[in-house]
């Protein structure tokens, strides 16, 4: 079983050493590429007054953010929905340092980057040269990001997890989960009345050195992937 989380933050800023702060984080968790419905999404109290340029980006001001719980309130929290699954992210660089820039203040473990997988560079070596931005690959694959009208760490996570199946291949039919709750973030969970559209898997006509960037890509950070396993014969 190969267990995926993709994760999508928001902050007041760019730079973790230099004061910013987390304020949302929102995951989408996958089970062998498949989404189970289960969701993790926290508002987390910055400490500190959300500077404009960042509150034009999510939308998320101080004053509403101050009734929530810092992030040391919450990061054990975080820590255990994660799990030791695969952490999955669009420019993962950005929000895995910043997570563990703030697990690091509070002597957290961190994580390391052989279980994270970066959809940004997949992304790049697919379109070499095209925009690979979260809107412009919903747009590619046809993907409704038409409630996007500002950055929300658990819309983009649960857009990513979607652009994510289609980066490897083409979404497979979900299966229905029963809700299912971590501790006290918000969780949710797919409605029986909800329908996924079947998407078949897409073909590219790419370089063998852009195949080869891509499966190299692939085994360098996800372990013993179910696509490479032999099927059984029983």
């Amino acid at each position: 079983m190969v267990r995926e989380v993709v994760f999508d933050t928001e902050t007041t800023g760019f730079n973790v050493d230099e004061g910013d702060r987390l304020v949302e984080i929102g995951a989408v968790e996958l089970i062998n590429h498949m989404p189970t419905g289960v969701t993790y999404h926290q508002y987390i109290n910055p400490e500190r007054e959300v500077p404009e340029e960042a509150f034009k980006v999510h939308g998320l001001n101080y004053e509403f953010l101050k009734d929530f719980p810092t992030f040391d309130k919450v990061a054990d929290e975080w820590l255990e929905f994660v799990g030791d699954a695969v952490l999955v992210a669009h420019n993962a660089s950005f929000d895995i340092g910043f997570l563990n820039g703030q697990l690091k203040e509070l002597g957290k473990p961190l994580f390391t980057w052989d279980r994270v997988v970066d959809t940004l560079e997949i992304a790049r070596t697919l379109f070499p040269g095209a925009r690979v931005n979260l809107d412009a690959l919903c747009r590619r694959y046809g993907i409704d990001n038409s409630e996007r009208t500002l950055h929300g760490a658990l819309l983009d996570a649960d857009l990513l997890a979607k652009v994510y199946l289609e980066l490897l291949g083409g979404q497979e039919p979900s299966m229905l989960k029963e809700e299912k709750k971590v501790s006290h973030a918000t969780v949710f969970t797919d409605s029986s009345q909800q329908k996924r559209e079947f998407r078949p898997a897409r073909n590219f006509d790419l370089s063998a050195e852009e195949i080869q960037a891509h499966n190299d890509f692939l085994a360098a950070n996800i372990k013993d992937a179910v696509w490479l396993k032999e099927p059984s014969s029983e």
